[in-house]
């Protein structure tokens, strides 16, 4: 046996899928992650599946990085930047942390005094003006050491366009530096733009030490437990990376595991028939939200993980709001009700686990309106829930401020929760200009397929498909996602100036760069894609737009007739109109090589044959729906078969995940064990 482990680490659970290959059987697990030692949980995922002995493979989704930088826990970290330049990470873009008002504030990862100056300069066109004195370098890291900096970043004007500075100041830092937390931004990020390369530099270095230690702890880990094969991180873009890359670039890792969901989701979809979704994963602590078309994820050059925080790398594009089951409600000095941002987590958690926490959750309340059954709680980690307990916060939280009775307070919270969902999926599809009646939901992670029906019925969404294991869904997507590595170079250049031949022998060097990486991670792989293209704009306009570039390394090389044909196609696409007599810029070079793994055939996970309706029925209990009580129908979700169909309401069980049929849709089994939820 030759088992494929996908991991998935999130706030509340850590989940598994353990894939034989060979015979199709499969594995899943979930398991409570552990807030502070995310190692832990993950070790005892894999002893809840038996172990490491027989894997062959163990791709990771982690968000480890994604939570140091939200808790602002990361390294003492130092920036040696060019004088004149050390407040680049405090100027930011002008922005603020509200939109209105002059109230708010921002404190960068780095402290002021941790940023030091150095004497050099690099012109735009990459001549160097003054040179870096190794010397003063050295001064530079001894007084960050003295600081207690654990990593430091050299960050130094204009080094996109010659990196000489910046490596020959790193050469200089590495020969008194006592550990290998060291980078400068040409390696991270040679691209234009000061405050963005910066910043992704800056926390790189940030999370260097903590993703490190992490990865170090878990690979000791493995040994310990005599684990032979290769282990892998998916990264932000929904490829999967080496671990030493992950050590070189953590900041690479930044919605890791959210990005592997959305890779399964879109598998999952294009399989049923669905390229056209918009996913929600709700987990224990958020509520992410992705939008995919044709098949493909929407993807960004540039994501805030929070206010200021900046990392420009490609990423799988993801909306995230504090929605998920441990969010904690509460009513305001205002009087309103609210839901999260503040999650219970996993420990102590909702009030019904009876760990320590008096104050409900949106979890207590689904439990109190009957959509959850208390004997059964997912994850298998507690022998029951407590409703009383939960009855009693809700109603001294929420109720007797509201005037409210329990029950009505508990549909109070799942409504205002459904809200903000709502708003998170308005925010990635109508505002982006995309009809959500184009779109099926696809809801995952724990608690996603309980609020399906509301969602639907709020954003106008044409119907829901719900995965066969939707609480193990990112899990499955790192054994789906591809091997990927991403490289950019910014030109800088007018278009009607282009040397053809020089941009395609530059385009040919980043294609042996990144195929080089993909190589080294050593997993089986059918083939390497490349994908380049270019971001362009009208000269004096500040935003360009992303141009896919007709390069093959084996084919003809590029001319300024093709990449002005691809601009405009790109540009009309995406404004409807040219600009004519404006002249063109090419400003930065986007290189990607996807490494395609083994085809993952989903028919694995389709029911079994010889199911009934008459054997998945569980019996019944009383479910609140729109103020009312129904007396409504229990099935076992798993246990169902291929077309049968079942009319809302109904509840369907299975271990990782509960799903909620609203009255008035009709949930039909596919082919692959997927439920697809319409309207009547």
């Amino acid at each position: 046996m030759s088992l494929l482990v996908g991991v998935d680490v999130g706030g509340t659970f850590t989940d598994l899928f353990a894939l034989d290959p060979e015979s199709g059987s499969f594995r899943i697990a979930k398991v409570s992650s552990r807030r502070g030692d995310e190692a832990a949980g993950f070790l005892a995922g894999l002893e809840a599946i038996g172990g490491v002995v027989g894997c062959s493979a163990i791709v990771h989704g982690t968000t480890v990085g994604t939570n140091a930088l939200l808790e602002r826990k990361g390294a003492r970290t130092g920036l040696i930047a060019t004088r004149g330049f050390r407040d680049v990470l405090e100027m930011r873009r002008r922005d603020r942390p509200r939109a209105w008002g002059l109230a708010g504030d921002f404190v960068p990862v780095i402290d002021r005094d941790l940023r030091v100056e150095v004497d050099e300069r690099t012109l735009a066109d990459g001549t160097i003006a003054t040179a870096v004195d190794a010397a003063e370098v050295t001064a530079a890291g001894r007084y960050l050491l003295a600081k207690g900096a654990e990593a430091v970043c050299i960050a130094f004007i204009n080094a996109y366009a010659n990196p000489a500075n910046e490596r020959a100041a790193l050469a200089a830092l590495a020969r008194i530096w006592p550990n290998e937390h060291l980078c400068c931004s040409s390696d991270i990020l040679p691209e234009i733009r000061e405050f963005e390369r910066t910043s992704t530099a800056a926390l790189n270095a940030y999370l260097q030490p903590v993703v490190g230690a992490y990865l170090a702890r878990l690979e000791a880990a493995l040994a310990r437990a005599d684990f032979a094969g290769r282990f892998h991180i998916v990264q932000s873009n929904g490829g999967v990376m080496s671990t030493a890359t992950a050590r070189r670039l953590p900041v690479r890792t930044a919605l890791s595991g959210p990005a592997a969901g959305v890779i399964a989701a879109a598998a999952i979809g294009r399989a049923a028939g669905f390229p056209d979704l918009i996913t929600g994963d709700l987990g224990g602590t958020s509520f992410d939200v992705a939008l995919i078309a044709g098949g493909e994820p929407s993807f960004a050059a540039q994501s805030a993980i929070d206010f200021g925080l900046i990392v420009r790398t490609p990423m799988v594009e993801i909306t995230t709001i504090g929605a998920g089951g441990g969010s904690i409600a509460r009513v305001d000095a205002g009087g309103l009700l609210q839901v999260g941002p503040e999650s219970a987590g996993s420990v102590p958690g909702p009030v019904c686990y009876g760990q320590g926490n008096d104050r409900p959750t949106l979890t207590d309340a689904n439990l109190l309106l009957g959509r959850i059954n208390p004997e059964r709680p997912i994850g298998g980690t507690l022998a029951r829930l407590d409703v009383d307990a939960a009855r009693e916060a809700i109603a001294r939280h929420v109720g007797a401020p509201l005037g409210l009775e329990a029950a009505e307070a508990a549909e109070a919270i799942v409504r205002v929760a459904n809200a903000r969902m709502a708003g998170a999926i308005r925010l990635l599809s109508i505002e982006r200009g995309h009809d959500p009646a184009r779109f099926a939901f696809m809801p995952f992670g724990g608690g996603g397929a309980m609020h399906a029906g509301a969602l639907m019925r709020e954003v106008g969404l044409a119907a829901t498909i719900v995965p066969r294991l939707p609480g193990v869904t990112s899990a499955l997507g790192c054994l789906l996602a591809d091997v990927r590595h991403d490289a950019v170079r910014t030109v800088n250049l007018a278009l009607d100036r282009l040397d053809g031949a020089a941009l395609t022998a530059r385009l040919a060097a980043m294609a042996e760069e990144v195929r080089g990486v993909v190589a080294a991670a050593g997993l089986p792989l059918t083939e390497i894609v490349l994908h380049a293209e270019a971001d362009m704009h009208y000269q004096g306009q500040t935003h360009a737009v992303v141009v896919p570039l007709p390069f093959r390394p084996d084919g003809p090389p590029l001319d300024e007739a093709s990449v002005r044909a691809a601009f405009e196609a790109a540009y009309r696409s995406g404004f409807s109109r040219l600009l004519p007599g404006i002249p063109v810029r090419l400003a930065t070079l986007r290189m990607a090589a996807i490494g395609r793994r083994p085809a993952f055939d989903l028919a694995v996970l389709a029911p079994a044959a010889g199911a009934t309706l008459a054997a998945a029925r569980l019996g019944s209990r009383r479910v609140r729906f729109d103020g009312a009580w129904h007396d409504t129908p229990i099935y076992d979700r798993l246990a169902l078969p291929v077309d049968a169909e079942i009319a809302g309401p109904a509840i369907l069980e299975q271990a990782d995940a509960t799903v909620v049929v609203d009255p008035g849709l009709v949930a039909r089994v596919d082919r692959l064990g997927n439920l697809i939820m319409t309207r009547r």
